[in-house]
């Protein structure tokens, strides 16, 4: 807008008028002309002048609104929340500060949840229980380690951070809002499950509590879903933690189980404490439902701010690059780690750290099937995801347990775009009475299952001894993996070179009488039947892809990955697999 004045105006005058007419104009800039001047003597720039202030102000009605708003995020009855410092527990609020930041969180939703079914401005006594602000349930979108997040947090202070119907619908609504943002989901889980004495409503209705599992199956593989449990979750609310992508678990705080101990008593007779029943040491160790364990709520969040740096938004997107570090050791080491002897015992992740990115290395279950490692790492800043056989633990032979985890770890890669690397190194499946009872032809299968249907780039090293049915497991040649890359200890055979012999010249061998000359032509037969499944055999037939001096791996495996990165990959039409 342009102004004029008469030729006798100071600035001050000037200045005066452009404030006045910034008021009640739109216009982003005012400039003030004096008298016949072509320049002007002010300009006005209005998108940048302070608000003008008025006597105009909050009234007592957005007063009352804010009182109110303070008196929800207080929380349930004070003595819950005096009780939260003797579990070693944060009040949810705080929760959300540790995680977020005071101004971390973009918004909140549901403040005024089940509003109507207390007062907030009614006082307090100790032995006021009714107080249900939220329905005890936080739900909203923050930023988290510059990552936008849908999030929802129990309150612990609000009936045990139970579910009722209010907050059921908050839930709902959350995941729902995930869905349509392809953003991914924080579950901070503090709960002792449903609402007894408040079920009609939310139990069994269509858009109940039942949905919870229902969108959480929705958003499987679709973007990531990360929970974290502060308490006893028990019944319908351990099931969000075991429907999560990535479960962690506080020591001495969580746990998780179908039923309560005082259930549980109740229909098996069985007298067990919350820790024994299904704190973190069971589900770590035992029954694969926790991925990690915290030591306390600040690690817990140091650990989700990790694993989130692997992980893309949502299925559509490739995983987050890093700038790329050299390994913690040098990779001309990697030939010595490894034994030539097949059956020494040796750590793989002497290998893992000489191969990827010094710091990187980030593993899941390390207490659950040990015989294979699964983990996050990095190449040359390149998120990739690691299933090596362990040598160290039982000769690195896959048992049921390390299969089942292998398996869920390739599914949830492949899910969200990050490549594989199979370093393999075992003797095959293990065999025995005590397997067969416990499933290891169909968790065998189920891991070979995941790796056959995995689409993402995977590069397989046989990094020593590849034997039996391993082989296929651990991305073989037959498994359409981008490499096969063999080192110089490589070999792949049906079985091992002593069961060989055992199953072929048993008898020849026992007609040997002289303890000598039996062992020497053992020793011969052994050294024929390696030569005959030595990696240069399987080159030389090109069963392989090629043999590689060990301390180029690393630049090789960059290489390779970075050549495959948008490769494509054709399954047959079809509805769904049945093996899962």
């Amino acid at each position: 807008m342009d102004v004029h004045v008469g030729e006798s105006a100071t600035e001050a005058e000037a200045s005066a008028i452009a404030s006045a007419l910034a008021e009640h104009t739109d216009d982003d800039e005012i400039r003030v002309f004096v008298g016949e001047s072509e320049e002007p003597l002010l300009v006005r720039d209005v998108n940048l002048t302070a608000p003008i202030d008025d006597e105009l102000g909050p009234t007592d009605r957005e007063e009352r609104l804010r009182e109110e708003i303070a008196d929800i995020e207080a929380g349930g009855p004070q003595k819950y929340k005096d009780r939260l410092s003797d579990q070693n527990k944060l009040f949810v609020r705080d929760r959300l500060d540790l995680w977020f930041g005071e101004d971390g969180i973009a918004f909140e939703d549901g403040k005024f949840a089940a509003f109507d079914d207390w007062h907030p401005n009614a006082p307090e006594t100790d032995e006021d229980a009714s107080r249900t602000p939220g329905d005890g349930l936080l739900t909203g979108a923050a930023e988290f380690e510059g990552r936008d997040v849908h999030w929802m947090a129990n309150d612990f202070t609000v009936k045990a951070g139970s579910m009722a119907g209010r907050g059921v619908e908050k839930f709902l609504r959350m995941q729902q809002r995930a869905l349509k943002t392809g953003q991914p989901v924080l579950y901070l889980m503090d709960s002792s499950g449903g609402r007894i004495d408040q079920q009609t409503g939310f139990f069994a209705n269509r858009e109940g509590i039942g949905k919870y599992y229902y969108n959480h199956s929705m958003l499987s593989g679709r973007v990531p879903q990360i929970c974290v449990l502060y308490g006893p979750c028990i019944a319908g609310a351990a099931y969000t933690p075991v429907f999560a992508d990535f479960t962690i678990m506080v020591e001495e705080m969580s746990a998780m189980a179908i039923a309560s101990p005082r259930m549980v008593q109740m229909v098996t007779g069985e007298d067990i404490g919350m820790q024994e029943l299904g704190g973190p040491q069971i589900h770590a160790e035992h029954s694969a439902s926790a991925d990690l364990v915290a030591k306390d709520e600040e690690h817990a969040r140091e650990l989700v701010a990790q694993l989130i740096s692997y992980l893309p938004d949502n299925s559509d997107e490739s995983p987050p690059m890093a700038d790329a570090k050299p390994p913690r050791k040098p990779p001309k080491g990697i030939d010595s780690v490894v034994p030539e002897a097949p059956n020494e015992p040796y750590d793989m992740e002497r290998v893992v750290e000489r191969v990827v990115d010094h710091g990187s290395f980030f593993e899941l279950q390390p207490d659950y099937g040990t015989e294979i490692i699964t983990a996050f790492a990095r190449i040359d800043g390149r998120p990739v995801g690691i299933v090596a056989n362990q040598p160290d633990e039982r000769a690195g032979a896959i048992f049921p347990d390390a299969a089942d985890k292998a398996a869920d770890f390739v599914w949830t890669c492949d899910a969200y775009d990050i490549p594989l690397l199979y370093l393999c190194d075992t003797p095959g499946f293990m065999a025995g009475s005590g397997v067969e009872k416990e499933g290891i032809l169909e968790k065998g299968k189920k891991m070979i299952y995941a790796t056959s249907e995995a689409t993402v780039p995977k590069q397989s090293v046989i990094v020593r001894k590849a034997y039996g049915a391993g082989i296929y497991a651990m991305s073989g040649p037959a498994y359409d993996p981008e490499s096969v890359i063999g080192l110089p200890a490589g070999e792949i055979g049906i079985m091992g070179p002593e069961a060989a012999i055992n199953a072929v010249y048993a008898n020849r061998l026992a007609e040997i009488d002289d303890p000598d000359e039996r062992a020497e032509r053992e020793a011969e037969l052994r050294e024929e039947y390696r030569e005959d499944i030595d990696v240069h055999r399987m080159a030389s037939e090109v069963v392989i892809d090629e043999i590689i001096p060990p301390s180029e791996l690393r630049d090789e495996l960059a290489a390779r990955f970075d050549f495959y990165e948008g490769v494509e990959k054709d399954r047959p039409s079809k509805k769904h697999g049945t093996v899962f």
